[in-house]
């Protein structure tokens, strides 16, 4: 089956042209020992994300740099077995969920460790302080920051990587993510946070004996400008149990693989930013942008809300060709912030982008069920007494293109075969409650994470037939039509805080973020042309599929057509209170 009638236009790398750097960005390990080496200085200290491969970027500096003295920040911390005792209340026993850490990383230092290793320091000749916490012993005379991203974390976990200062090499997948998610990630980026303006070089670590390294200062400007013109993030796609054929046409992706079930397309929790400076592209998770530019990111009312997160998502789900989604709940506010110290919650909804004949939403309970039956048929189904009879209990809506299906926190629900889903909903992804998966394994032949003792305490069982046929699908408020354009109120439903217009284009059309962040999709038409107010700022080219984002700071903006003639149609999300 053929989804488009063209070759795939999806852009796989979008980029930043960093305008205006000073500085000369370095390749390669031996380029990048000369440009350390040219300010003299006596101390330098190489600061690493948890993630970053230390041995080869030790190595390659190592042998350029051939310092007198290697002072290794492994020796500060509490040993594995102490460390991970500490972070236990964190973990949990769970595979999936943990609780938020919310301190910092010299909690895990031994002070006596600590202070042994900064007497060190500067003893003589060149002293090189290496690895995650280098900068707690002494920021030296040149910080380095070598930095890794999110996705590339987690093919290394895939591939027997162990989570920081342990030796779980064989370690389950999901519990080493658990353990970077819910307690790595938090202190290393508090500690990034508080050195931002004090890095001297920045170091890509991302892809294997090829780093790169641009000075601190055009580091940040590339930052900053990033969060003043409409960009997007690095996508990235991975294949799963319920994965279909959508995405491998439509995104111009391998052929070869079996399948892809997710695309990442719009997380900066996740995803990455390219910055180009000159013929160097440097690889920055995009947490750096929302870190470091909050305000001018987000706008300074949802910064006041929200703080330094991104509150909005999207990301691509393809069944086209493959099976239903588990059948899952989202927790209530109140209980992801008693349970796993999060302050909101994953509302959501499913815009459809396509669908078969068959495709469609499971969405909302049927009417006058029992919910102790349900929950009876669940557990005796997760303990593989009999299948679990999701007719018999939930609705199924049948689906077609660019159908809108609203998902509030403790609403049943999941996408069937054969759909194509654009996903919009707040950041806290990872807490889902898989109720029923449909008798599968996953990808690695184990079972797949069921939390049905989580799940049950969440559902809203007045969410039934009537309430989610007036309250949840195609809730559709038309705005404003003319000849040239249509802009329609799609949700999200009152008790979630996301706001989503669809606007249909067929000249141009003038918006404004109001001082807040946008994040938008071209879900229908080939190609379109986002132009700002500010002139120096190039028209940004989006293409069908792809999620853009409109930094707060931009203000007013238009969307074009790329060419007479032609019709788009963009999705944008905001928060609620703001009309973009």
């Amino acid at each position: 089956m053929s989804y488009i009638n063209r070759p795939s236009n999806y852009d796989k790398f979008p980029e930043t042209d960093v305008c205006g750097y000073t500085g000369k960005p370095a390749e390669g390990y031996e380029e990048i020992a000369e440009r350390l080496k040219e300010k003299q200085a006596s101390v330098i200290t190489v600061e690493c994300y948890p993630g970053v491969n230390e041995e080869e970027v030790l190595a390659g500096l190592q042998k350029y740099l051939c310092p007198d003295t290697v002072i290794f920040s492994k020796d500060i911390f509490f040993d594995e077995e102490k460390m991970t005792e500490m972070m236990r209340p964190y973990l949990t026993e769970d595979r999936v969920f943990g609780t938020m850490f919310y301190g910092r990383m010299e909690d895990f230092t031994d002070p006596v460790r600590l202070e042994n290793a900064r007497t060190r320091v500067g003893a003589h000749g060149l002293t090189l302080i290496f690895g995650v916490g280098a900068s707690l012993i002494s920021k030296g005379d040149l910080l380095v920051y070598a930095d890794m991203a999110r996705w590339e974390i987690q093919l290394r976990y895939r591939k027997g990587m162990p989570n920081f200062n342990c030796s779980n090499y064989e370690e389950d997948t999901l519990r080493k993510y658990k353990r970077g998610f819910f307690v790595e990630w938090r202190f290393a980026d508090k500690r990034k946070t508080e050195l931002y303006d004090e890095i001297d070089w920045y170091l890509d670590t991302n892809t294997a004996d090829e780093p790169k390294m641009v000075s601190g200062k055009d580091f940040l400007l590339g930052l900053r400008q990033t969060a003043s013109r409409p960009f997007r993030l690095a996508p990235y796609f991975d294949p799963g149990v319920w994965g279909g054929q959508w995405m491998k046409e439509v995104c111009g992706l391998d052929p070869d693989e079996k399948n892809f079930a997710w695309s990442f397309d719009g997380v900066p929790e996740e995803n990455s930013i390219y910055l180009r400076y000159g013929n160097v592209r440097i690889q920055s998770p995009a947490m750096n942008v929302v870190k470091y530019c909050p305000k001018e990111l987000l706008g300074a009312q949802n910064y006041v809300r929200f703080g330094a997160e991104f509150p909005i998502r999207f990301d691509l789900l393809d069944t086209m060709g493959g099976q239903n989604l588990s059948l899952q709940v989202h927790p209530l506010t109140e209980y992801i912030h008693s349970t796993f110290g999060m302050a909101y919650t994953q509302d959501e909804s499913y815009y459809i982008l396509d669908a078969g004949e068959d495709g469609g939403v499971y969405l909302g309970l049927k009417e006058d069920i029992d919910p102790q039956s349900m929950i009876s048929d669940l557990k005796a189904a997760q303990r593989g007494e009999k299948s679990f009879d999701a007719s018999r209990y939930v609705n199924y809506w049948p689906a077609k293109k660019h159908d809108h299906f609203l998902i509030p926190a403790g609403t049943v629900h999941c996408s069937s075969s054969n759909s194509m889903v654009l996903e919009v909903s707040a950041t806290p992804y990872i807490f889902t409650f898989k109720l029923w998966d449909w008798d599968r394994v996953g990808l690695d032949g184990r079972p797949r994470p069921v939390h049905i003792e989580h799940g049950e305490k969440v559902i809203q069982w007045d969410r039934t037939t009537g309430w989610v046929k007036e309250n949840l699908v195609n809730h559709f408020v038309p705005i404003e039509k003319t000849e040239d354009y249509e802009e329609i109120r799609t949700g999200l439903h009152e008790l979630e805080f996301i706001e989503t217009h669809v606007s249909v284009i067929r000249t141009e059309q003038e918006f404004h973020t109001e001082d807040g962040v946008v994040v938008g999709n071209l879900v229908d038409g080939e190609s379109a042309l986002i132009i700002c107010d500010d002139p120096a700022v190039k028209p940004f080219e989006v293409h069908y599929a792809e999620t853009f984002i409109i930094p707060a700071s931009v203000g007013k903006y238009r969307i074009c057509v790329k060419e007479a003639g032609q019709t788009v149609r963009v999705l944008r999300a905001y928060v609620r209170n703001r009309f973009a």
